[in-house]
């Protein structure tokens, strides 16, 4: 349910998008009128359609027009880099395009004064590659294409997941009214012209009151053909309308792209009519794509980062599941738990039947019909007040629902976040009292503030780790069933490893070909028994077998032989693979190890040793036993093979 007075009413807002649609971008009809465009027929190579403007500006009929005359700009059937040519005692930039049958010749007039202006951008480049973080290159980016540019006003744009916008980067001449950090509704720029942004990365609009010349036959006849990647394309008057709103007479927009995903835009607006050269445009969008892998490189890069830690606390958080009998505490009463991982008010957890909660959560029998609501099935929301009120009414001071289903009959694990209020800074009041009609460009583009309430903090990729950690933990306790209905048996009693015998079972009845041995000794084991005693020489024990867990692949072997000695079984390693694993755990096994009471290090010696055909299970262990043996006498604390 929507609120009256919310700022971005969905069916306005989604029949603004409509509306923009139906336009014909691709296919308008027309060009600016600053240029002129000229199609030739790839078969008689004869002139077959021309904007309006051209024989007005050649002096002479289009039929007059000797089709010889632009040999040099066609003399391929691909796009070229501008190429200058003199017609009717003009200099021209003309840029070519093969479309089906016709080669399409766009004609701009020399802008000698500005070429020079591309020669910075070099410069401009150099500078910004050595920037590291996002708000650094943000701010430097604008600044730099202001100053090549010349215009006004200059503004990066990133696009976030629901499609609205937000200004993220701004340079501007101290007249101006601020934009930075405004947001604006999808229907701004809507999907079709960000497909469009993707397909053609730079669009120069010359001026807001263009409202273009059309394209013509030689017959007479209207001409209309795919403008997709032309300089030269006409405007939609919706657009020619919002820069007239916003003060704008000429623009030139940059993409930045990662794939085929739009996910921002480099924006420069004047006041007054400004034209940039095509070589400095191109020379931009270098810039623009320099920037937007930057920002795409350096987003990665933490979030790999952040994957990492993550990954590492969720090994942390289900290793004890394997020597703990309640799975309930495990998970929500150690000095980590699942909302350490998952970051929410609070958490209901349901495993066999057993109902249990940390955090804020609702009153207990609102937790009961909560878990009744949802089911087993999957579910997230931020709004659940206008999303779900159903559920909403059994989570009073909740507005962030987050369900993820276990395989397990009923299991779950259900997240709460309380509704916040949040301020929104509207590029403009996106309202329909701000524009002349519903489907209109807002009129007034002032910063405009929004409170929202009913909602809870976006997930984000929070969703996405807490689906990780639902995955992991099914696995945990599938696992943890295994062992409790096979027994010890084929268990480590201390560790919850496989064991010795779980080994020579996995070794004897396959061919081991494709497969990688490390054997894993603890280096100098005894001075800790000796020293700080066997609970301590335990605890060791756990965290070592708890980091060659999480230095392994999912689907290697972990084995404790005994004692400090392990085993880890590698399935069809790669080239290099099984000693990049040794290293991993080399250097996992020497960090400081937590005692409760203080901290001790140990070190691990690793041999390895990879399968040869024929080769039986009890010789690759024996030659692993020596090649961890060869580690020890070469200095312990290493891998040897």
């Amino acid at each position: 349910m929507h609120r009256p007075d919310a700022a971005l009413d969905p069916a306005l807002e989604n029949a603004r998008i409509d509306e923009c649609a139906r336009e014909p971008i691709r296919v308008p009809g027309r060009i600016q009128s600053h240029g002129m465009l000229l199609g030739i027929d790839v078969t008689t190579a004869r002139i077959s359609l021309a904007s309006e403007n051209a024989a007005e500006w050649l002096g002479s009929t289009i039929d007059d027009l000797e089709s010889i005359s632009l040999a040099e700009a066609v003399r391929d059937a691909n796009p070229v880099d501008p190429v200058r040519i003199a017609l009717a005692g003009r200099e021209y930039e003309s840029i070519v395009h093969r479309l089906g049958d016709s080669t399409v010749v766009e004609l701009e007039p020399v802008l000698p004064q500005l070429g020079y202006a591309r020669t910075s951008v070099v410069s401009a480049l150099q500078r910004l590659s050595r920037l590291t973080t996002v708000d650094e290159l943000r701010a430097a980016a604008v600044e730099e294409v202001r100053a090549i540019s010349g215009f006004d006003r200059v503004m990066m744009y990133h696009f976030h997941d629901d499609g609205h916008g937000e200004v993220v980067g701004e340079s501007q001449t101290g007249d101006l009214e601020p934009y930075l950090g405004l947001h604006f509704p999808a229907s701004d720029i809507p999907a079709q012209a960000r497909d469009l942004y993707v397909t053609k990365l730079s669009r120069a609009i010359v001026r807001s009151d263009d409202t273009g010349v059309p394209l013509v036959a030689l017959d007479g006849s209207a001409a209309s053909i795919d403008l997709s990647e032309a300089e030269l394309r006409a405007v939609s008057p919706f657009h020619l309308q919002f820069m007239r709103n916003m003060g704008q007479v000429s623009t030139v927009s940059l993409s930045m792209v990662d794939g085929n995903r739009l996910h921002g835009m480099i924006t420069c607006a004047h006041s007054t009519e400004r034209r940039l050269p095509v070589l400095l445009r191109r020379a931009l969008e270098v810039l623009a794509a320099q920037v937007s892998l930057q920002l795409v490189s350096i987003a990665r890069i933490q979030q790999l980062t952040h994957d990492l830690v993550i990954r590492e606390q969720r090994s942390e958080l289900l290793a004890p599941l394997f020597a703990s009998e309640d799975v309930a505490a495990a998970l929500l009463d150690g000095d980590e738990t699942v909302l350490d991982l998952v970051p929410a008010d609070g958490v209901v957890l349901r495993i066999n039947g057993l109902v249990h909660t940390s955090g804020t959560v609702p009153q207990p029998e609102h937790v009961r019909q909560l878990l009744e609501l949802t089911g087993d099935t999957a579910l997230m929301s931020q709004a659940l007040p206008s999303n779900h009120p159903r559920i909403a009414a059994v989570a009073p001071g909740f507005a962030g629902l987050l369900v993820i289903p276990l395989k397990s009959d009923g299991d779950t694990i259900v997240f709460l976040r309380r509704e916040i209020a949040r301020v929104v800074n509207w590029l403009g009041d996106p309202r329909s009292k701000n524009r002349e009609s519903p489907l209109s460009p807002r009129v007034s583009f002032s910063a405009w503030r929004e409170s929202v309430t009913g909602t809870a903090q976006p997930w984000g990729r929070v969703a996405e780790e807490a689906r990780d950690l639902g995955r992991e933990l099914e696995g945990a306790l599938l696992r943890r069933a295994e062992v409790a209905l096979a027994g010890l048996a084929m268990r480590d009693a201390l560790t919850g490893l496989h064991n010795r015998r779980s080994l020579l079972e996995r070794l004897e009845p396959q061919a081991l070909g494709t497969r990688a041995l490390l054997f894993v000794d603890i280096d100098e084991f005894k001075a800790v028994n000796d020293t700080l005693g066997h609970d301590a020489g335990d605890r060791v024990i756990i965290e070592v077998s708890r980091r060659l867990v999480s230095s392994s692949r999912a689907d290697d072997l972990v084995v404790r032989l005994g004692g400090d000695e392990f085993v880890v079984l590698c399935e069809a390693p790669g080239p290099d693979e099984a000693h990049a694993i040794a290293e991993r755990i080399v250097a996992a096994v020497a960090r400081p190890i937590d005692l409760g009471g203080g901290t001790t290090t140990v070190t691990a010696s690793v041999g390895v040793v990879t399968a040869t055909e024929g080769m039986e299970g009890a010789a690759l262990l024996e030659a692993a036993d020596r090649a961890m043996y060869r580690a020890k006498n070469s200095g312990r604390n290493q891998v040897s093979e």
